[in-house]
């Protein structure tokens, strides 16, 4: 089946869709989440990553912990809402400060995600014997989420390369095995149901012996497809409705994400974590700036969050 392409008149003006509707946006409700972006550089290089992270891409510079830090201390000293701390990349372990910037988080008391490959760059001996430090002086707390993006070895190594399954479970049977937080991501673009998915990671991590149920949504995220190029409805005020959807669940409700332009002088805000490059969600330099509204002007807007229903942060 082909798929129609995105007119490319559509999201452009934060006002109005291409039919003169009004554009949805979305207020920030709380800063429940802040997500950093420690950098766009990754061990492997996947067919289709929104953020086109690779061993070549530093489009994002490696955050450093004294401007997490920084951060921290805004949420501290205005009293934001904020209980998570989420990390993502490129591959998180590979920024050389990572396990401060961790320790810094969860010193402070707060909830921890990682989105991770759980490839070589977290298993190097420091960086998995600290892990495991980190792991045992703060338990649930800390939670790791694995990409896997099918619980086949033949479909994700499609996307991420031949021997990323073997590196991938490894991972995974080294935290299972030291009995961390687990949870794992995977993606809806196999042609097949959700039930159908959820099902097939069941096997698999029944087989493997992992105590991740397949059937929470928490535990097991699978995430919609993203393409800026293929053809999707703009979200209109009017929507809501339609959809009967409430736009306080959307991601950019409850969370903003710190990212670190090559070159810049300092980090920045963005939007959420899906539209990092793209210069109209960027929000300043300080948390307290970021708070206004953001429109749906893009395609993963529509298509991963309001349509998709979806979210990086942890579900309840």
């Amino acid at each position: 089946m082909t798929l129609a392409v995105l007119n490319p008149q559509k999201f452009q003006n934060p006002a109005r869709t291409l039919d003169g509707q009004m554009r949805a946006s979305v207020k920030l409700r709380a800063l429940e989440t802040l997500w950093f972006n420690t950098g766009t550089l990754c061990n492997i290089t996947c067919g289709h990553c929104y953020i086109e992270s690779s061993p070549a891409n530093d489009r994002l510079e490696y955050l450093r912990a004294a401007e997490v830090t920084h951060y921290l201390d805004e949420i501290h000293a205005t009293g934001l809402p904020t209980t998570e701390i989420g990390f993502t990349g490129g591959e998180p372990f590979m920024n050389p400060d990572i396990l401060v910037m961790l320790e810094a988080c969860l010193t402070r008391g707060f909830r921890v995600l990682v989105l991770t490959n759980a490839m070589q760059p977290m298993r190097r001996p420091k960086v998995a014997q600290d892990l495991l430090k980190l792991h045992t002086r703060f338990g649930e707390k800390l939670t790791l989420r694995v990409s896997l993006d099918h619980y086949t070895q033949a479909l994700h190594e499609t996307e991420r390369g031949a021997g990323a399954w073997d590196s991938a479970i490894a991972g995974l049977r080294y935290l299972s095995g030291h009995e961390f937080r687990v949870h794992v991501a995977g993606r809806m673009c196999w042609n097949e149901t959700e039930a159908e998915a959820r099902a097939g990671y069941a096997r698999l991590f029944a087989t493997l012996g992992f105590h991740i149920d397949a059937h929470d949504p928490a535990q097991l995220v699978l995430f919609p497809e993203m393409d800026a190029h293929i053809d999707v409805p703009e979200i209109t005020t009017a929507c809501w409705g339609i959809l009967d959807k409430n736009p306080e669940d959307v991601m950019c409700a409850s969370s903003r994400m710190v990212i670190k332009r090559k070159g810049a002088a300092k980090p920045a805000i963005a939007a959420c974590t899906l539209l990092p490059y793209d210069s109209r969600f960027e929000m300043g330099e300080t948390l307290a700036g970021a708070s206004r509204p953001v429109t749906l002007n893009h395609p993963h807007c529509a298509k991963f969050c309001v349509l998709g229903g979806a979210s990086c942060s942890v579900k309840a």
